[in-house]
């Protein structure tokens, strides 16, 4: 088994970032939480205010001999809208803008390369706001979010929200799905 590597994605709501990376071989671990902000171990009431810099995000432990950082990249960005500023959806607010904190300057050079790709063949027809930032602190997310989507698929957010991207996923991803 290869070294364990981590990456850090903000693209909305953490209960859709950790829902669609369950979904993968190679990947260990996702846990969600916050990054990027200024409040030590902020709650998620904190965090939902919007006043204190930081993002959900979603925390993936990974096997590169499995699957590899670039196909991470690829799905993070198949598996949200990264050109609306501060928003996934319904969700609105700084907490939600689309985010990937680079573990290592490989994963900031891969990220830049992807992005670069991305924008050059205008695959979304609109500017990538996607923020790639350097490691920052990340503070997990209270026990009741871990497993969200596992815990409550009938719940209506995770049905109408959740249940399409996994979807999405598992159909255009098929051979990266466990």
């Amino acid at each position: 088994m290869s070294q364990m590597e981590q990456a850090v994605f903000g693209g909305g709501c953490f209960w859709c970032v950790e829902a669609v990376f369950q979904q993968l071989e190679g990947v260990l671990t996702v846990e969600p939480g916050y990054a990027g902000g200024q409040v030590d171990n902020p709650s998620y009431e904190q965090v939902c205010s919007g006043d204190t810099g930081h993002i959900e995000v979603a925390r993936i432990t990974f096997d590169p001999g499995a699957i590899g950082y670039r196909d991470l990249l690829e799905i993070f960005f198949a598996t949200h809208d990264p050109t609306t500023m501060d928003r996934q959806g319904n969700d609105v607010g700084p907490q939600y803008r689309s985010a990937i904190f680079w573990q290592t300057p490989q994963q900031r050079d891969a990220a830049q390369e992807v992005m670069a790709d991305l924008q050059a063949r205008g695959v979304f027809g609109a500017p990538i706001v996607t923020q790639l930032l350097p490691p920052a602190h990340f503070w997990p997310a209270e026990d009741y979010h871990r497993d969200y989507y596992l815990r409550h698929p009938q719940q209506g957010y995770c049905a109408y929200v959740i249940t399409p991207k996994v979807a999405k996923l598992r159909k255009a991803f098929a051979h990266r799905v466990k």
